[in-house]
């Protein structure tokens, strides 16, 4: 079989260059993503440029880099299962609350949407056999050799926390991938805010949907997450233990590899490096 030759350099009306499952593979091995690793990305399909095949094109890319032997893993948050009190994008008229919250359908994993996510996630989520685990606001995706691992288990009281799908990405050594998205998306953060001192506690609510069937509005206790400064964290992050040939190796500060996949800026970095980074981070600038 003939390999294809790569995108030419031509742009379309919007300035973005054709690629393709091939290209992008190609561009993600070169970034650094290792066949048989775990990987958790952070996406947008649209700074990747022209994709020929869409979202599914760059699910496919992204397995081809990992190879038979790894496993993808993605955010498929469900965040409008939540209590109408508290929205604001848009907010609701108060006198609707009540009947939202005895309506809103129980979270399943096999069937519920996801909110805010992308469309590269939602093409996560569609492939046969792709394993999502149980939270009903906070969920993962994952595919591939260690996807049950990843996802299994994900308590309620535990968003993103240690419990949760990061704690067992970060167990397993995996690596994140910010693929034309910032720092602001970045989980592995939200991670390090169970482990600050006194972490803020707040009441969280949501519909579930029981073994036998039922459905079921609860309310539950967990950390107060918030991304606020996010950006900054991870621009300092970025800058640690800078050396002076990062920019000839790529690597940046932090251990953090930049680079391009299609038309989108890339980073990849370890989890559990992020995570002990943040944490201490939030410690000292966070009250």
């Amino acid at each position: 079989m003939t390999t294809p030759a790569p995108p030419s350099s031509s742009t379309d009306l919007h300035g973005r260059s054709l690629q393709t499952r091939s290209s992008l593979a190609q561009d993600l091995a070169a970034l650094g993503v290792r066949p048989g690793e775990t990987l958790l990305v952070h996406s947008s399909l649209s700074s990747l440029g022209w994709v020929c095949g869409g979202a599914p094109a760059v699910v496919d890319a992204l397995l081809d880099a990992l190879g038979p032997d790894g496993t993808l893993a993605v955010p498929t948050h469900s965040m409008d299962n939540t209590d109408p009190a508290g929205w604001q994008a848009p907010p609701v008229p108060e006198d609707w609350w009540p009947l939202i919250r005895a309506e809103m359908p129980g979270y399943d994993p096999r069937t519920s949407p996801t909110r805010g996510m992308g469309r590269i996630p939602d093409a996560v989520r569609a492939v046969p056999g792709a394993v999502r685990s149980a939270h009903p606001q906070s969920s993962f995706t994952a595919l591939g050799a260690r996807a049950a691992e990843v996802t299994e288990p994900h308590p309620l009281e535990c968003n993103l926390g240690d419990d949760s799908p990061l704690g067992h990405l970060e167990r397993l050594g995996a690596r994140v991938l910010l693929l034309g998205v910032g720092y602001d998306a970045c989980t592995t953060f939200h991670l390090a805010e169970y482990r600050v001192p006194r972490p803020r506690l707040a009441p969280s609510s949501c519909a579930v949907l029981r073994a036998d069937g039922t459905r079921e509005w609860v309310t539950y206790t967990d950390v107060e997450l918030d991304d606020e400064g996010f950006p900054e964290l991870g621009a300092a992050f970025e800058a640690a233990a800078h050396d002076d040939d990062g920019a000839a190796s790529g690597a940046g500060g932090g251990g953090v590899v930049v680079g391009r996949v299609g038309d989108a800026t890339a980073r990849l970095f370890p989890l559990a490096a992020a995570a002990a980074f943040a944490t201490a981070w939030l410690t000292e600038h966070r009250a």
